[in-house]
């Protein structure tokens, strides 16, 4: 006989129980006595809550040095994976990159089918941040997935074959995109949108689970002040925003693109908000104001769509720090009493205590460092720092745009009563962009915008900032607001957190390891080499008595586009490990940069104008030539000669199309093409010919 046992039951338990006592009961249900134990990982993040706990204690720090490969699983891609598995019934779904949905036996890693919502290749671009999704639902024998072109997917989980998909963009007129897991309550699929840096407005939205008919739909930022508002949270929220520059025009921003959290006894989801748009607060609403609800925490009834509250955590936002990171709820004793609250380390690098039930402000402590916050007055709200006007000088904020914490996930142990997350620093100093002028403003041949021949809206130009970059696992105590302890990670953008009742901490690096850490200490107690570098999240599971852990792992996304820290770049791939797992590691893909491009005839007057161009329509991706030493995508002072001699072919016939690259045809000219060619060439001669530090 086969006994499961899920989240709502161990979250009940916990709820009745001491928490000590508790966890050794969850542990005997898990894995004791002669049944088949089986418990699932039914949600990307474990729980409605979001905790990202597993009670499964079979593997502990008595144990863990015996986890070995139980089987690998090829995911065909060579892109960034951001999912992270679930396991229910003894199948694992998983998406890789382009939102392709992979049903595997859990036990074995056997392919059961594959279901691909085709978004198209040629349209990979209107992603920012690569062509990454971060997972789906399962409810009901049903499979939910996003598709990067903006559709809502359901999906037969026994057989991969499509029940039904709805379009959930309010227009095509800008460049939506869904990356973000959707999230099931009974008859409800909850799902954001992406965008932020094309321009969009964000909003939420809840279909039927059944049929995929819309049931509800809130928007974050609010629309022409023309028209009239789709509620009162839309007008409260637009006396908060300068209308001179037309803020429902140039897009508002806002997205919701990452995780969120439910609480069904209250009845609410929660969920951050992102970046406004453009960037920059000068131009996007120049008389001031807190441009509401962007950079906030929201909660909205879950039947109705309903605002609730929200918490602001960066009123008028200016430097990309999005609130999207994940919230996690947890019951807290604070103040001689239990509440129910949201903990939440977004990329402004604090973390944040609030009421779950009224939004109230707790308590908020860096666990990072900042030069942004003075502290916070009596109803939460931040109190900024002066700082110099970024159209007089640049300026350098900490945390820049990549924050102290961005969308890699946190976990949360009732054992430990710690949070556990990846932080890091990637120095970056902002300046207003005075050619932008409006969304679209770019024009091709002028001066450059950050992405802007691509769509990108943020009226900004960044450069490299002059502190060290770093990267770090924390373990925080949220009731007492300060570290417990942390583990170097030498770089950024490391991979987000599993814990567990065998009190371990799992995590992948960008250095390409897969490690364990005591979970009360942070003593490092097993590591394997995988074949590339982690930005998705481990998770747990038990069948037939014998608990796995699986990671999900691909470089890419934002940072790993152009950057990367170990010297591999193996596909896509799921490791599963197990204690006693005696299955062969695959053989892993060497990265290797061959000798810089020379020999590529230019004129150097047009290396200015090749800067200019570059910038604006391919830096986040390929990075700078020859100082960055690319990521999932080349960098192209590495390139063969004969690729950058032939450079219209790429950018006018399509040949890279398949892989997400735009077609400049119509966008750039002869000329244009000889100036990026001379902005590649010219860079590698002058890196090359510079003296070594």
């Amino acid at each position: 006989m086969t006994t499961r046992v899920g989240p709502t039951e161990f979250t009940t338990r916990l709820a009745s129980c001491a928490a000590g006592a508790m966890l050794l009961t969850l542990t005997s249900i898990c894995l004791a006595g002669g049944a088949n134990k089986t418990v699932d990982w039914p949600r990307v993040g474990f729980d409605y809550a979001g905790t990202r706990f597993s009670p499964l204690s079979q593997i502990d720090s008595n144990t863990v040095g015996r986890l070995g490969l139980a089987w690998t699983y090829d995911l065909e891609s060579t892109r960034g994976v951001e999912a992270t598995p679930v396991v229910v019934n003894g199948v694992m779904y998983v998406t890789a990159p382009w939102a392709v949905v992979h049903a595997l036996d859990a036990r074995t890693g056997r392919r059961i089918w594959i279901y691909d919502p085709k978004s198209p290749r040629e349209s990979g671009w209107k992603a920012c941040c690569d062509v990454v999704n971060r997972g789906v639902a399962v409810a009901d024998g049903r499979v939910y997935v996003g598709s990067l072109d903006g559709r809502l997917v359901a999906i037969n989980a026994a057989t991969g074959r499509k029940l039904w998909e709805k379009d959930t963009r309010v227009d095509h007129a800008h460049n939506i995109t869904v990356t973000s897991a959707p999230y099931v309550i009974r008859d409800t699929v909850i799902i954001g949108n992406g965008g932020g840096e094309y321009g969009v407005r964000g909003y939420v939205s809840a279909f039927s689970a059944k049929s995929g008919a819309l049931k509800w739909r809130w928007f974050v930022t609010p629309g022409d002040p023309s028209k009239p508002y789709e509620d009162e949270s839309q007008a409260r929220a637009a006396r908060t925003w300068d209308a001179s520059e037309k803020y429902w025009v140039n897009g508002g921003g806002g997205a919701v693109w990452n995780s969120m959290a439910i609480d069904p006894e209250l009845g609410l989801v929660y969920f951050g908000t992102g970046n406004g748009s453009p960037w920059s607060r000068a131009k996007r609403s120049p008389a001031g104001g807190d441009n509401l609800y962007i950079a906030s925490v929201v909660a909205l009834d879950i039947e109705t769509g309903k605002y609730v509250w929200h918490y602001q955590e960066n009123p008028g936002d200016d430097a990309d720090l999005d609130s999207c990171a994940d919230p996690i709820l947890a019951d807290l004793k604070i103040g001689g009493s239990v509440r129910k609250v949201l903990l939440h380390a977004p990329k402004n690098g604090f973390f944040y205590i609030l009421d779950r039930k009224t939004g109230e402000f707790i308590s908020a402590k860096n666990f990072a460092p900042q030069n942004w916050d003075r502290g916070f007055d009596k109803q939460g709200r931040p109190i900024e720092a002066p700082r110099q006007s970024m159209n007089v000088k640049s300026f350098e904020p900490v945390p820049g745009p990549n924050g102290a914490h961005n969308w890699q996930s946190m976990s949360f142990s009732p054992r430990t009563g710690l949070a556990y997350f990846p932080s890091q620093h990637l120095p970056q100093a902002l300046t207003d962009d005075p050619s932008w002028t409006g969304q679209g403003s770019y024009k091709s041949g002028g001066p450059m915008q950050l992405m802007g021949g691509v769509g990108w809206n943020v009226a900004v130009n960044l450069s490299a900032g002059a502190e060290k970059p770093f990267g770090r696992l924390v373990a925080w105590d949220p009731q007492k607001q300060q570290e417990a302890w942390s583990a170097d990670l030498g770089a950024p953008f490391n991979g987000g957190t599993l814990v567990t009742g065998g009190s371990l901490v799992f995590q992948g690096t960008a250095g390409a390891k897969f490690k364990a850490y005591d979970a009360a200490n942070g003593r490092l107690l097993w590591e394997s080499p995988v074949g590339s570098g982690v930005i998705a999240a481990p998770m747990t599971y038990a069948i037939d008595s014998r608990q796995y852990v699986s990671v999900a792992v691909g470089w890419g996304g934002v940072y790993g586009e152009s950057h990367r820290h170990s010297e591999f770049k193996t596909h896509g791939t799921v490791y599963t490990f197990a204690a006693g797992g005696t299955a062969k590691m695959p053989a892993f893909t060497p990265y290797t940069l061959g000798p810089l491009i020379s020999g590529v005839k230019y004129d150097p007057k047009d290396v200015p104008a090749g800067t200019a161009l570059y910038v604006s329509n391919c830096v986040v991706c390929h990075g700078v030539p020859a100082v960055d030493r690319g990521g999932s995508i080349p960098n192209l002072a590495y390139a063969n000669r004969e690729y950058i001699e032939n450079l219209n072919s790429v950018l006018f016939d399509g040949l890279f199309a398949h892989l997400g690259m735009p077609s400049f045809k119509g966008k750039f000219n002869a000329a244009q093409v000889e100036q990026l060619k001379a902005f590649i060439q010219g860079t590698a001669d002058a890196v090359r010919t510079s003296p070594a530090k």
